[in-house]
């Protein structure tokens, strides 16, 4: 179990979907792409706004204003969406535009709606990485992360839930060519990530070890 695939699990139950599908008249199908998609864009940003000592500092500070311990569905629905507008401008910084206009190709929703899926997901991410990163603060994260304790706070399950697959199903969700623009070089190519360094800053083990010695 790594970041990325428990943020996926509990934002991904259908309850999570229903709310957001409700907030942004997209489908189900739709948001559970967006889902898959902007997750791991989205932790491979905060790894690199964290890969310096005040940067990782900056972010750790900002996840201490974020520790709710409700379900991520409940976090979802009553979500500040300008909280999260701005935590979002935050961790995108400059490729916000051109990441959202990429997602919403992908995902064949408006940019509006995609924005403000982002936005209601925000607050709740930030919850999930403070509690993983408290969590995991001080523990070897080399052989992996054994998170199902952190799941158990969002209301999600340790095998994730959707059929997701972890980070493999990113190259079939991008389909054939779709993978070599913008979403294709964040996520290293979809499924065929170039190494082990690229998959770390997907999965969130690279953004938990940046983050370890400033959580506790």
């Amino acid at each position: 179990m790594d970041l990325f695939q428990m943020l996926q699990g509990s934002m991904s139950t259908e309850s999570s979907v229903n709310t957001l599908t409700e907030k942004t008249g997209a489908s189900s199908k739709q948001i559970s792409m967006l889902i898959a998609l902007a997750l791991p864009i989205i932790i491979k940003m905060m790894t690199k706004n964290a890969s310096s000592q005040s940067g990782a500092q900056s972010l750790a500070n900002a996840l201490t204003q974020h520790n709710s311990k409700k379900d991520m569905a409940n976090q979802i629905t009553n979500a500040d969406e300008e909280d999260g507008e701005k935590i979002m401008g935050h961790i995108l910084g400059g490729q916000s535009a051109d990441i959202l206009s990429s997602l919403s190709s992908e995902t064949g929703m408006s940019q509006n709606q995609v924005s403000t899926a982002l936005n209601s997901m925000a607050p709740a991410l930030m919850s999930g990485v403070s509690a993983a990163a408290t969590h995991t603060s001080g523990v070897d994260l080399s052989d992996g992360l054994d998170l199902s304790d952190v799941m158990g706070m969002f209301g999600g399950s340790a095998g994730g839930s959707g059929g997701a697959g972890g980070l493999g199903m990113l190259g079939s969700l991008l389909g054939g060519g779709s993978g070599g623009g913008l979403l294709g070089s964040l996520l290293g190519g979809g499924a065929q990530a170039s190494g082990k360094e690229d998959n770390s800053q997907m999965d969130g083990s690279a953004l938990l070890q940046a983050l370890s010695a400033f959580m506790k």
